[in-house]
């Protein structure tokens, strides 16, 4: 079973989210950010099902209800290590920072 690691620039991507969903929906934005978080989960199992990405990355889609996030990571075969790089929502575009 893979590790799956996610980096300080994933923690900033959910506070960006975070605040972004509690202006709108604050009842269910730490629900919303729970659920992302637990979709990671299936990195463990299966750290080649996201669709490839550019630079050797891949991407995860995540779909959480009506809302949609991507997942940028890189799997690391020898270590058996899913690096999570970044967190967006699907009408954002493109990743900061990157």
């Amino acid at each position: 079973m893979a590790q799956v690691v996610l980096t300080e620039r994933v923690h900033e991507d959910f506070d960006r989210i975070f605040d972004h969903l509690f202006e709108f929906s604050p009842d269910t934005a730490a629900d919303r950010i729970a659920a992302i978080v637990e979709a990671l989960g299936v990195l463990e199992r299966s750290p080649l099902i996201g669709r490839p990405a550019e630079g050797g990355l891949r991407e995860l889609v995540i779909a959480t209800g009506r809302y949609g996030y991507l997942a940028l990571y890189r799997y690391v075969t020898e270590l058996d290590i899913a690096f999570v790089l970044a967190v967006r929502a699907q009408r954002e575009a493109g990743y900061r920072n990157l």
